[in-house]
């Protein structure tokens, strides 16, 4: 099941608000809160006297807008979880790589110590009378 992502976009765009009423007040709550009023009234008034008697049309309006909002929203996490998926198969496969190449080395590096070893032993031996 998928939830929507529409009360994350509210809840962003709420956060995005009192950050900016407190940014431009300094931080005072109170110045804030008397802006945002404010603001609140202008938009009122505003989209009252542009748009009598079409609030429901409006508020079906805002409802296809969050919708296909939510769904590119969905669309762009998605993809970002694939190209994660696939940059983490990626990377692992890289890791197997460097692991066996490493591993490869190492014994080829065991193996001539060994050779040089037996060599070395040999010819240490023959000083004593071994072979």
């Amino acid at each position: 099941m998928s939830r929507s992502r529409v009360p994350l976009l509210i809840g962003g765009t709420a956060a995005a608000g009192i950050g900016y009423y407190l940014y431009t007040a300094g931080g005072n709550t109170g110045v804030a809160q008397k802006q945002a009023e404010a603001d609140a009234h202008k938009l009122s008034a505003k989209i009252k006297s542009e748009l009598p008697g079409r609030g429901s049309e409006a508020q079906k309006d805002g409802e296809v807008l969050g919708k296909q909002a939510g769904a590119k929203f969905d669309n762009a996490l998605n993809r970002t979880e694939a190209e994660l998926a696939r940059a983490r198969a990626e990377a692992e496969a890289y890791a197997k790589d460097a692991k066996a190449s490493t591993l490869k080395k190492i014994d080829e590096f065991d193996r001539k110590v060994e050779t040089e070893a037996s060599k070395a032993k040999s010819g240490v031996s023959s000083w004593f009378g071994g072979k």
